[in-house]
């Protein structure tokens, strides 16, 4: 079976690139007639993070055309050759017959290739979050963060933090987590008050429900429950019954499990509830220090990429975001 590795990644695609090469399928678009023939669209992915339109251009033979259309599912890995143009001022793919696309089997890609790579040694920083679990002072506490990360903890160290926006690579939950558990750390040395263990124990749980919420697959995206439910409500869900097998007294429990419905912030952001003692507001604030800090670098790396001003505008943010 031949392996495929890529060449070159979308972000780095221009105007006139003939290309012999593998993309992951994000969205099919659809099938329809042209005047020379039949054609079909599909937007691809690869691990740049970029989409691609890519517009395949058939002959006459429309069940030729359609079964290469029907053969190809959201989420293959698809080998493609075709030429780089731009279309309504976007860059688009374009393949015309005789070039060929097809659809690669398993075994014949690398999942890095369409999967950003961690950022930093996996190993490493599972290590790390099970010392912070071992420093844990309250038995119980520390029994039930041992329970659910023997349970759930080979999952977790690979597993993606988001779809896009922040963290969105192998390991970005766990790398994530760990910003947050240090920010709740920083926050305990200001504030002694706090109860170091609840907050640290919010801050390890808080996104334990992206492990139902996410999956990758040759792309990073939600499952069908988590489309549905969310991340969220499946933490509470999985805390909630994790709960119920502890010792914890009931404040406790009620507590932990406000530490998750609350982290989000305000309601109008998915949070049922808002943050109601200390421990949640400093929880809400790690989780988007992490979270933002995070985004505002990632698109500031990828700004450069694109051009070369000072400024580049953000839709998402609504402002110009200074790139030097």
């Amino acid at each position: 079976m031949e392996i495929y590795i890529k060449k070159k990644s979308i972000s780095a695609l221009a105007e006139g690139d003939v290309i012999d090469d593998i993309f992951a399928v994000k969205i099919k678009k659809g099938f329809q007639p042209y005047v020379k023939g039949f054609c079909f669209e599909i937007l691809i992915t690869d691990n740049s993070g970029k989409t691609l339109e890519y517009k395949y251009w058939g002959g006459n033979d429309e069940n030729k055309v359609r079964t290469l259309y029907e053969s190809i599912k959201s989420d293959n890995v698809i080998r493609v050759q075709g030429k780089v143009s731009v279309y309504n001022n976007k860059l688009q793919l374009a393949t015309n017959e005789p070039m060929l696309v097809e659809v690669l089997q398993d075994g014949q890609y690398i999942q890095q290739d369409f999967i950003k790579p961690a950022k930093k040694d996996i190993t490493q920083m599972y290590e790390e979050l099970q010392q912070v679990i071992a420093q844990i002072v309250d038995s119980e506490i520390k029994k039930l963060l041992e329970v659910i990360f023997r349970e759930k903890g080979e999952k977790f160290k690979q597993h993606p933090g988001a779809i896009e926006i922040h963290h969105n690579w192998m390991g970005g939950l766990l790398q994530h987590t760990l910003e947050v558990v240090h920010f709740c750390q920083t926050a305990c040395q200001l504030y002694p008050a706090l109860n170091k263990d609840l907050l640290l124990a919010g801050a390890l749980l808080h996104d334990i429900g992206k492990l139902e919420e996410l999956e990758m697959t040759s792309r990073i995206k939600g499952t069908v429950k988590g489309q549905l439910v969310g991340h969220l409500v499946f933490s509470t869900i999985y805390l909630s019954q994790k709960l119920a097998e502890s010792s914890l007294p009931e404040e406790m429990k009620n507590k932990l499990l406000h530490l998750i419905v609350s982290h989000h912030g305000h309601q109008e952001y998915g949070s049922p509830k808002e943050p109601m003692f200390p421990e949640a507001i400093v929880l809400y604030y790690a989780d988007e220090l992490s979270s933002k800090a995070a985004e505002m670098l990632e698109y500031v790396e990828d700004g450069k990429t694109t051009t070369e001003d000072d400024f580049i505008f953000s839709k998402r943010h609504g402002r110009n975001i200074y790139l030097k």
